[in-house]
């Protein structure tokens, strides 16, 4: 029997030649046009997102494939590996240096909704970053803090977040003031009991009051943003009215 090539499956090429293929196939999709339009938000990629996300169809679950991409430090391939990777197999200490070193917003916001959400580490690397002195570690902190306000609140100390919102949110830097208010935000819509002091907090506040907005979105700022998104909700719960078919059911 042949001696088998170390690294090499029998039915195909190594890891290492699939993530070649791969990295020259995102290189194919780069387009500049793209990328003038992501660096304007941080970021330094021109792939277009859809067909990155067909890649990641094809390829399905490869954690050893996503680990290569990662390392690459390439924007676009690391975005691929967060939608190819195994989020639950992966440690938390491995979590940790992940975000750490995802440079850009993209691969931050992909690498926490994606991947650590979905990690049984979460809750424990939710308290730890939120609590860190680097203010982008602290964001990804706070944006686990608000999927639990909407999904799984018992336990959280809402009031003591609402307290911490308002002596803090203000003078946090970008990203940081970003995910507080966002936080501050889901508190309003989904804990009506505490929607009173979530509005007094933002108009307090004042904080992204006059953020540009493109007609027909919501605006970020806090309280705009809780009354729109409770007026839909109450928009949605109201019974409509059946129509009168016939005389017989005036």
């Amino acid at each position: 029997m042949p001696e088998k090539t170390p690294g090499r499956t029998p039915a195909g090429p190594t890891v290492a030649e699939v993530t070649a293929e791969v990295m020259a196939e995102l290189a194919g999709l780069e387009d500049p046009r793209i990328r003038a339009v992501n660096e304007k938000h941080g970021d330094d990629h021109g792939v277009n997102l859809t067909r990155l996300r067909a890649i990641a169809k094809r390829l399905r679950t490869q954690p050893e494939l996503a680990r290569r991409l990662w390392a690459t430090d390439d924007t676009a391939a690391r975005l691929l590996s967060l939608l190819i990777c195994r989020p639950k197999a992966l440690d938390r200490d491995e979590l940790d240096t992940m975000l750490r070193e995802a440079r850009t917003p993209k691969v931050h916001d992909w690498l926490v909704a994606y991947v650590v959400k979905k990690n049984p580490h979460a809750e424990e690397l939710r308290v730890a970053w939120t609590a860190d002195p680097d203010p982008v570690v602290a964001s990804a902190g706070w944006a686990l803090t608000t999927e639990r306000v909407t999904r799984k609140p018992a336990g959280l100390d809402l009031p003591g977040l609402l307290d911490t919102v308002e002596s803090e949110m203000s003078d946090a830097p970008d990203r940081l003031q970003w995910a507080m208010n966002h936080c501050l935000a889901r508190i309003g819509i989904d804990h009506p009991e505490h929607r009173p002091r979530a509005l007094a907090v933002g108009e307090r506040l004042g904080v992204l009051k006059d953020y540009p907005t493109p007609p027909g979105c919501t605006s970020p700022y806090a309280p705009a943003w809780i009354t729109e998104i409770v007026r839909r909700q109450q928009e949605d719960a109201t019974p409509k009215a059946t129509p009168k078919t016939s005389p017989e059911d005036a």
